[in-house]
Order: structure tokens, then C-alpha cells, then sequence
């Protein structure tokens, strides 16, 4: 695999584990599957997860203005 291949790839499959990871976070939040203690952990970690979701977002855009 060429290197701009494996570049994508990562772009891809970094989107596709965030936005799974906050669709699960959201589910359980709403099922009341958390602890209180276990709230700023993954509040934490679904904020990092739209962060990159954003992140390749913006290379993604920039990636297709260039073409």
C-alpha cells in the first residue's frame, strides 16, 4: 500500500472509530449506563473523538479543494 494510500486509510478508519465511540457514549448516557464517577472520563473521551472527527473533517475538505 502506497504511503498516500495508508494516509487515507488511517483518515478513514480514525473517522469511522470517533463517530462510532460518540454514538456509543451517546447510548449509553441516554440508557443511564454511566456512573457518576465514569462521567468525566468519557465525557473526555467523546469530546477527543468529535475533535477528530472535526480534524479529518478539515483535511478531507481540503484534500477535495485541491483536486
Amino acid at each position: 500500500m502506497s504511503e498516500p494510500d495508508k494516509y487515507d486509510h488511517l483518515l478513514t478508519l480514525s473517522n469511522q472509530v470517533a463517530r462510532s465511540s460518540v454514538a456509543v457514549i451517546d447510548a449509553m448516557s441516554q440508557r443511564g449506563a454511566v456512573k457518576g464517577e465514569e462521567m468525566s472520563t468519557l465525557g473526555k473521551l467523546r469530546d477527543d473523538a468529535v475533535q477528530i472527527i472535526q480534524v479529518v473533517e478539515n483535511i478531507q475538505q481540503e484534500k477535495a479543494m485541491e483536486e
